[in-house]
């Protein structure tokens, strides 16, 4: 496969790559850039953060997971690049420097490629910004000032030059979702790539090969998130962070989830249609998108059907999607903001869920009038609790009847043990979250991260 991108400033031109290289293998082996470092090899640790440039901005992604072909025609910045091409420091890095923020080093070029991404993006929130960045040394308060320091200097010029480069036409590189349901209908058992989240480790952790590749990338129209009156529709590949962006003013608890789900660089490239389209028990965005009553839309060639999202989950690691049939979109019908997201994790940053609950219940004078409730983690596919829907609907909305409608559980879900959680914790805490759930709505603070006496 021919591809052309930008690298450091310089165009590169890749006349036969490997499609299931990684760009960190490729840097290191290949160039010699040996800054971008390999650390967990599965986008947790940070240490090989590059910065990656198109037409809808810059990206702080993780290079280990990231297939060279997810590059063509873009940007790439590493640590290398990150200084200007006469020695001049980068901001980020004269202030890691005046604030003493590195110490061994290892997991220094990762933070300072996630702060050159947010310094160009103009981005503040250090803490959200960093957190998929480790560093067991020098501990995180001097590159959080280090952060601060650098924030209000200008942008670089050899950074706000970086510009995408027009790639060449490629078969397994569709163009739009029309091409993409041509190709993948002739060639059913290709893995398609979206942001390659979960795919990259099928390469880096458990060594498979992938002898056919499509990339849907260039697919710009499964990108687009369109909002209206009736109805909010979110393509299959627009990346969790501007699916954050679009659920905020609708929905905050879901976009607080968001906030949660893995870290900057993982949002940045994972796909909602990925999310759903693999299947997870414990994928985040499904119990939410369940509650809100979503639709699937599914395709194969010129074919188009729907259906409810929870019903696309059939068994664990089996969907209801047909050789050659792929996601296209997902919607969900425009209404009041009930919604509240509830997600249980070791780590409250970039961490798996062990329970995630969505709670979405319709209240009319007093009694519930309707319930959708979801959860991950509970079972093997993520799954609707219909025995405490209806224990709810058409009771009081009294904690009276929330305790009594918990006893629903037991016949909705049996969960599992493992390394996350205990099943009796999970069916604890699942209880918990309905009752906390009705405290929120009745105006009682229940947020996490402060403690009341």
């Amino acid at each position: 496969m021919a591809l052309t991108f930008r690298l450091n400033g310089e165009e590169v031109c890749i006349p036969d790559a490997d499609p299931s290289a990684t760009l960190l293998d490729w840097l290191r082996e290949e160039r010699g850039l040996t800054g971008t470092k390999e650390g967990c090899n599965e986008g947790d640790c940070g240490a090989c953060t590059v910065m990656v440039t198109d037409g809808r901005g810059s990206r702080a992604l993780n290079a280990c997971i990231l297939f060279l072909p997810q590059l063509n025609g873009k940007s790439v910045r590493t640590v290398e690049g990150a200084a200007g091409p006469d020695g001049t420091l980068h901001p980020v890095q004269q202030a890691m420097v005046d604030h003493h923020g590195s110490q061994c080093g290892f997991c220094t070029p990762g933070f300072i490629m996630s702060m050159v991404t947010a310094h160009a993006n103009g981005a503040t929130d250090f803490d959200d910004q960093l957190a998929g960045n480790l560093c067991r040394c020098t501990g995180y308060a001097p590159i959080i000032r280090a952060a601060e320091a650098a924030k209000d200097a200008p942008v670089p010029d050899w950074i706000t030059r970086d510009r995408p480069v027009e790639p060449g036409a490629q078969p397994l590189m569709p163009q739009s979702a029309d091409e993409l349901a041509d190709l993948y209908q002739q060639n059913p058992e290709a893995t398609l790539i979206a942001g390659a989240t979960d795919v990259g480790l099928w390469v880096t952790k458990q060594l498979r090969r992938l002898p056919q590749m499509i990339f849907l990338d260039r697919c710009a129209d499964l990108k687009d998130i369109e909002v209206t009156d009736s109805a909010v529709r979110i393509g299959a590949m627009a990346d969790l962070n501007r699916l954050r962006m679009a659920v905020e003013p609708l929905h905050p608890s879901f976009a607080g989830m968001l906030r949660r789900f893995a870290s900057q660089q993982v949002r940045a490239a994972a796909t909602v249609g990925g999310n759903i389209a693999n299947g997870s028990p414990i994928g985040d965005t499904p119990p939410a998108l369940i509650a809100l009553d979503a639709t699937l839309h599914l395709r194969h060639g010129a074919r188009r059907r729907e259906l409810p999202l929870e019903a696309f989950f059939l068994d664990y690691g089996k969907q209801d999607r047909q050789p050659g049939e792929f996601v296209e979109a997902v919607s969900f019908p425009r209404q009041p903001d009930t919604l509240r997201v509830y997600k249980l994790s070791k780590r409250f940053d970039q961490d798996i869920s062990a329970v995630l609950g969505a709670f979405n219940v319709t209240v009319v004078n007093g009694t519930v009038t309707a319930a959708r409730i979801a959860f991950g983690g509970m079972a093997g596919i993520p799954k609707r609790a219909a025995h405490v829907e209806a224990a709810l609907t058409g009771q009081s909305w009294t904690r009276a009847a929330i305790t009594a409608a918990c006893a629903a559980f037991e016949r909705d879900f049996t969960p599992m043990d493992d390394m996350r959680a205990s099943a009796e914790y999970r069916m604890g805490t699942a209880k918990n979250l309905l009752l906390r759930y009705f405290d929120e709505l009745n105006g009682t603070p229940v947020s996490v991260l402060e403690v009341t006496s």
